[in-house]
């Protein structure tokens, strides 16, 4: 049995060695006192949610950027707010008075230079990364410090003898691209403080909706599967009918003890957004996959081929009434927004170690109030 890992730490407990992304035996190892809260995604998404639309009231134009993290142009808001750095404390304050959680906040005149200025301020603060503070600020930072380089990026940068953001910013920007192609101009451009994005609210739209999950234990049986899978299909179904979208390809992905993954997909002949029809299609792909004996860590479904056009075609001849099925998901969405998502539920999901809606992202729409602390 598995018993998760550390997804955020405390300054106390990272003064032990504690890391984001341990084990929970290591990271006790290293901290036998160590206290340990089970995470509440409903609780961060009520939060986020109430975050954002508090900046929405305060600012013209929001970005949500993740969960915890959104970018607001205060353009035009001088005679409201006063200077950027003032704001900025006017917005912090509201955040903390009314929804009762800090947070800090970069302030700068484009989008990278905000971002990196959050990164390095200390919680609870307001930090300004202007383009006449780039040399003393952001130059003397490891070059894993700036936005988009990664792990794999970080090496192929140090191979070139860069270290620095300084050192990237100085390099020459045809080098880069010879060995990093348009990355490489693009992270010149940034270690330069050189970013024209501007702050925009329009949405992306999804190219598919998946959810996975990692059991608790290793899946061996199959009606364990199937009953994950169900979890996987409502969530992933409730999220497209939120969204208005039907999909056509339905796919199934394993990852059995040893980190093998597997995956296979089929067409559907059309496009559904049915929990039954999902659920139905991801449990033929899964015996096709499975071969019934390998221990499963991980379970996931997902639906792509995505249209938000009405063309659905009724057979007479059809195993599923699709209507019936229609009406059905409508009115339990409905309970689910009005009361929650542990309002209503099928019978399977009373027995023990399967929850209904698993894999994390279906969390956006339970709902939830945050507390002051």
């Amino acid at each position: 049995r598995r018993h998760g890992i550390i997804l955020a730490k405390s300054a106390p407990a990272k003064a032990y060695g504690v890391k984001t992304g341990e084990p929970l035996w290591q990271a006790r190892r290293k901290c036998p006192e160590l206290v340990v809260e089970p995470p509440d995604y409903a609780l961060y998404v009520a939060a986020s949610r109430r975050f954002i639309g508090l900046l929405r009231e305060l600012a013209p134009q929001v970005e949500q950027y993740s969960i915890d993290e959104a970018w607001a142009d205060l353009s035009g808001t001088a005679r409201l707010y006063g200077e950027p750095a003032a704001a900025a404390q006017t917005i912090k304050k509201r955040i903390r008075d009314e929804l009762g959680f800090t947070v800090t906040v970069g302030v700068s005149d484009n989008k990278l230079l905000a971002k990196i200025a959050g990164d390095l301020g200390a919680p609870d603060q307001v930090q300004t990364l202007f383009p006449g503070e780039i040399a003393d600020k952001m130059w003397p930072l490891p070059v894993r410090n700036l936005f988009y380089v990664g792990r794999a990026t970080e090496t192929r940068l140090k191979m070139l003898g860069i270290n620095t953001i300084g050192e990237l910013a100085a390099a020459d920007p045809q080098r880069l691209r010879r060995h990093l192609h348009k990355q490489g101009k693009l992270l010149w451009d940034f270690a330069n403080g050189r970013c024209d994005d501007a702050v925009s609210e329009a949405s992306v739209l999804n190219k598919s909706y998946g959810n996975s999950t990692t059991t608790a234990r290793d899946i061996c049986e199959r009606s364990l599967a199937r009953r994950v899978l169900l979890s996987l299909s409502e969530t992933v179904a409730m999220r497209m009918r939120g969204d208005g979208q039907s999909g056509s390809l339905v796919c199934v992905s394993l990852r059995t003890r040893d980190f093998q993954d597997l995956r296979r997909q089929a067409r559907r002949q059309e496009p559904t957004d049915a929990t039954s029809e999902i659920y139905r299609d991801a449990c033929r792909l899964f015996d096709e996959l499975w071969d019934g004996h390998t221990p499963l860590r991980q379970l996931g479904v997902s639906v792509a081929m995505l249209t938000s056009e009405p063309s659905r075609q009724y057979c007479l001849f059809s195993d599923d009434n699709y209507e019936k099925l229609a009406r059905a998901d409508a009115a339990v969405d409905r309970i689910r927004e009005k009361f929650g998502e542990a309002s209503i539920m099928r019978a399977t999901f009373l027995q023990p170690e399967v929850e209904p809606l698993a894999g994390g992202l279906s969390k956006e729409r339970r709902s939830g109030v945050t507390k002051p602390v």
